[in-house]
């Protein structure tokens, strides 16, 4: 599992450690995974030009003295300082190597191949101050490959806000531990391809981090998987609340994405015309014209989907088993209907509901995903996945880590994918997945399922996603 720490997270660490090594130790195991970084995107060091974007923090250190390491393996290194100072002890080694300070930082920048961006570091806040700003355009205007030193300059470490301007690089190299702004947009967009260096923090930090990213092997290890006593009632049943005469797709959808999430039945309970269209897709469905709570056993509901002002969001909340609240159920939802529940809510709004649920604006909800998803978790009481270009899952009360989907992809922005979300995630839920488990692996296999089915740079729909689900299961339990 992918983690990141907060800033004040990694500089208690950091300040742990140091105490332990030689002064500049840790600066210099810094550098030299930088360098090497650098070399590798480098067709060749010998004869490259590489240019230090130097601001007075610890960032800029780090550049100096990976710049005169690239120096002695024989690249071009100039510096081109913009904060009130500059580290001495790296300037001192990069001048000690061969480099120079650059009088007119556009012509360094005209002929770069490779732009060491050390502006500001984890603590800055606010976008890049003015005076950088020409600076940084013209890097990222250049044919240079951009590495960004930790961290973008400009992006808020903690929150992946971006307030102001900031230099999109091509890729980050981060030290010790990632930082939740490099897996969360808007900040991620800047952020390009990651690379972590190991410092030796691993030691000193927290076993709990403040969010957490999963990969293949950790959603292999949640996946349901069936045993040779398994039927189909204790593979779990899900019920699916959804769809109208409006939406009647939405239904088809969300019960495609049950079927194939993972539990032994899906039972659907809506209007008879719904019904027979989500029969007619799916045979194997059973389907009960309702209300919910006479249609039969089920471990888990999903509830919203299409609904319109249709009934069945009450009846549902008041059962005894999880129930998944998208879409149409969000509507009006009070936190009261919620927290009075014995057995788990999972709410999975997107930007523009999750801020008719906080009375905010949809900008400042897509600004601020972190803080919006811990606090709609806290206010209801409930799992929160906020879908979005980083989908994001915060667990009941917003306490833990949040836990950010790293398998999105932009052509998932399409009718109907979320219903698929939808009934993949109540599935697993039937299928006995805590409700933290069974959003992120549900957000996990719905991202790569999408990114599957674009095979090419090419639109594909919500009916594409679910038929790639198997495909998606598959790459993940056999990788």
């Amino acid at each position: 599992m992918r983690t990141a720490y907060r800033v004040e997270t990694v500089r208690a660490a950091e300040a742990e450690l140091m105490a332990r090594l030689p002064d500049g130790a840790l600066m210099q195991r810094a550098a030299a995974g930088l360098a090497a970084a650098c070399r590798a995107l480098l067709p060749r060091v010998y004869g490259s030009r590489v240019v230090l974007l130097v601001g007075s923090g610890d960032n800029g250190g780090d550049a100096l003295y990976a710049g005169a390491r690239l120096l002695r393996r024989g690249a071009g290194v100039t510096a081109v300082l913009l904060g009130s100072r500059a580290h001495e002890g790296g300037l001192a080694a990069l001048r000690a190597a061969g480099g120079r300070v650059a009088d007119d930082p556009y012509e360094a920048l005209a002929v770069a191949d490779l732009v060491l961006d050390g502006i500001t570091g984890i603590g800055g806040r606010g976008g890049l101050r003015p005076e950088a700003v020409p600076v940084a355009r013209a890097a990222r205007g250049s044919d240079a490959v951009v590495v960004a030193v930790d961290l973008p300059s400009g992006v808020d470490a903690d929150t992946g806000e971006v307030a102001g301007e900031a230099l999109r690089a091509d890729a980050t190299v981060t030290f010790g531990a990632y930082k939740p702004g490099l897996l969360v947009d808007p900040a991620r967009e800047y952020a390009g391809a990651l690379r972590l260096v190991d410092i030796g923090l691993d030691a000193v930090l927290p076993s709990v981090p403040d969010l957490e990213a999963l990969q293949h092997e950790d959603v292999a290890r949640l996946l349901p998987v069936p045993t040779p006593e398994s039927d189909k009632y204790r593979r779990g049943v899900v019920g699916i609340v959804a769809g109208s005469a409006r939406y009647p797709g939405a239904a088809v959808l969300a019960v495609e994405g049950a079927l194939r999430g993972g539990a032994g039945a899906v039972r659907y309970v809506g209007p008879g015309p719904v019904g027979d269209a989500v029969i007619a897709a799916h045979p194997e469905t059973l389907v009960h014209a309702g209300p919910p709570a006479k249609a039969g056993r089920v471990q888990a509901w999903v509830v919203g989907p299409g609904l319109g002002d249709g009934p069945g969001v009450a009846d549902v909340l008041g059962s005894d088993v999880p129930v998944l609240v998208d879409a149409d159920g969000l509507r009006d939802l009070a936190p009261e209907a919620v927290k009075a529940r014995t057995a788990p809510t999972v709410l999975t709004p997107h930007a523009g509901e999750a801020a008719a649920l906080l009375g905010a604006s949809r900008e400042e909800v897509e600004a601020g995903r972190l803080a919006a998803v811990r606090e709609l978790a806290g206010r209801y009481g409930a799992t929160v996945l906020l879908k979005g270009s980083t989908t994001l899952v915060c667990g009941a009360g917003g306490a833990g880590p949040v836990r950010a989907n790293p398998t999105g992809t932009s052509w998932l922005a399409t009718a109907g994918s979320g219903d698929v979300l939808s009934g993949l995630a109540g599935s697993l839920l039937a299928a006995g997945l805590a409700p933290l488990d069974a959003a992120s692996v549900a957000a996990y296999l719905h991202g790569l399922a999408a990114r599957r089915a674009t095979t090419a740079p090419a639109p594909i729909t919500a009916r594409d996603v679910a038929r790639t689900l198997p495909a998606a299961w598959h790459d993940v339990t056999t990788s």
